[in-house]
């Protein structure tokens, strides 16, 4: 998951969001209940895809197959026009981590290095440990303090429901490595972006900026960055032994697995909602983003089980959003000309979801009070100052195109997150059945109204 808040004019949203046919409640509250009642669309697809396919690093073989389990499975669901939109992409690979404390006192310690991270030689690096308890603190450091040395970045980052702590504690990850490069250093170990103390390190992806030699940058084990930082503070010098071998190799193909239910009419602005197909190489990416896709596939599918919408549904399983969330970008691209009645994504993991948002709050009032009274059985609120919410379908919204972001709880998220535990097992099927009544909701209420399948004649 790599979190983007998007701020999008309130005029530009009026514009570009042309009122909708309200749908009947009854049937939406049919639609979405039914829903609730069963995960035989959205559990298939994340045990299919995390057991068949497994980790789907950006750009490499293992994403590639991921896009082909993706087109045989989304046209056996019965979904139209299942195509591969494909593009190029730089691919970084790790490859050795390992690293232990030399003296004072000799011990291992484990992590795993961050996307696009700079190699050791094959036979590592040894340096001083410099330490720091915030980004703000190695910013303001003398370059002189840093030059030379392994810079270490602690942190705590605490569990909260909306997840709002990535921004903050996501920074020494983000941007530590860069700041730590233009002074000097030859190396950088943050504590991971995680609320567990499992001794699981969390990755995730940095960019070095214009001016930045790449180094060596790894995210620490919570319980192995607490144990540095009791080291430490025994007051003797802490010298570091770190290998990371990790490359880039020739530039790869990723590619944005399309999928449709067609609508009735093909004028109509389309109903775009997705999430991505790649992972992180640590876990299988059950809950980053396999539940995501897994999500909004069956809630569309829910809405092709009830008959023909007005407008069609587009299904996107976005690539290579992990390293920069080039899929997006890419899909934006190939579609500048489409119209939309919504873009929305589900990319927070499978816990319940607690609150919403949308642009209709300004644009269309009728149907926000739809979706709000559609919603609300589920447990879920209106948050009126909602921004949007997403990587993949953000050039789209800031494009001009309607969003609804429905917010899921992310108190244990951070738990799992880029992590080798973000497999399977973390996913409550109560609750992603929630998620997917909640999307089925929204898309029945943007529907512009759904046709009754046509029935066998009696004989």
């Amino acid at each position: 998951m790599h979190k983007l808040l998007l701020a999008v004019s309130a005029v530009a949203l009026v514009a570009a969001a042309p009122p909708t046919q309200p749908v009947s409640p009854v049937r939406i509250a049919a639609l979405r209940d039914e829903a609730l009642t069963n995960d035989r669309y959205a559990w298939d697809v994340v045990e299919g895809l995390t057991t068949e396919v497994g980790q789907r690093l950006a750009g490499t073989e293992a994403e590639a197959r991921a896009r082909d389990w993706a087109v045989k499975r989304l046209t056996a669901m019965g979904f139209a026009n299942v195509h591969v939109e494909p593009f190029t992409m730089p691919v970084w690979v790790r490859g050795t981590e390992t690293a232990e404390i030399v003296s004072p006192f000799p011990q291992k310690l484990v992590l795993t290095a961050l996307g696009n991270s700079g190699a050791t030689p094959p036979e590592g690096i040894t340096g001083e440990i410099v330490a720091f308890d915030s980004i703000d603190a190695l910013t303001a450091a003398p370059d002189s303090a840093v030059r030379g040395k392994i810079v270490f970045v602690d942190h705590h980052m605490m569990a909260n429901q909306d997840g709002s702590g990535y921004g903050q504690f996501g920074a020494p990850r983000r941007q530590g490595p860069t700041i730590a490069s233009k002074k000097g250093a030859i190396a950088i170990v943050v504590r991971s972006i995680g609320t567990d103390h499992h001794r699981n390190p969390h990755t995730g992806v940095q960019v070095f900026a214009d001016g930045a030699r790449p180094i060596p940058a790894a995210a620490l084990t919570l319980p192995d960055a607490e144990q540095l930082v009791r080291i430490l503070a025994r007051g003797k010098p802490v010298t570091v032994h770190l290998t990371l071998t990790p490359h880039f190799t020739a530039p790869g193909q990723s590619g944005n697995v399309v999928a449709e239910v067609p609508g009735r009419d093909p004028s109509a602005p389309i109903m775009l909602v997705g999430g991505h197909l790649d992972s992180w190489d640590l876990g299988t990416g059950a809950i980053d983003d396999g539940a995501g896709i897994a999500i909004v596939t069956a809630a569309a599918r829910h809405i092709m089980d009830a008959g023909r919408p007005e407008r069609t549904i587009r299904i996107v399983w976005f690539g290579a959003e992990e390293p920069g969330g080039f899929g997006g970008i890419a899909y934006q691209k190939a579609h500048a000309a489409d119209r939309y009645a919504i873009a929305g994504e589900s990319d927070f993991g499978a816990d319940r979801v607690w609150r919403f948002g949308t642009s209709y709050s300004a644009s269309d009032p009728k149907i926000y009070a739809a979706m709000t009274a559609a919603l609300a059985p589920l447990g879920i609120v209106k948050f009126d100052k909602a921004e949007a919410d997403g990587t993949d379908v953000g050039p789209a919204i800031q494009a001009g195109a309607p969003w609804v972001s429905l917010y899921q709880d992310g108190t244990r998220y951070f738990d799992y997150h880029h992590t080798p535990d973000d497999t399977l097992d973390k996913i409550d099927r109560e609750q992603l059945r929630q998620n997917v009544a909640s999307w089925t909701a929204v898309l029945a209420t943007l529907s512009g109204g759904i046709t009754e399948p046509k029935r066998p004649a009696r004989r």
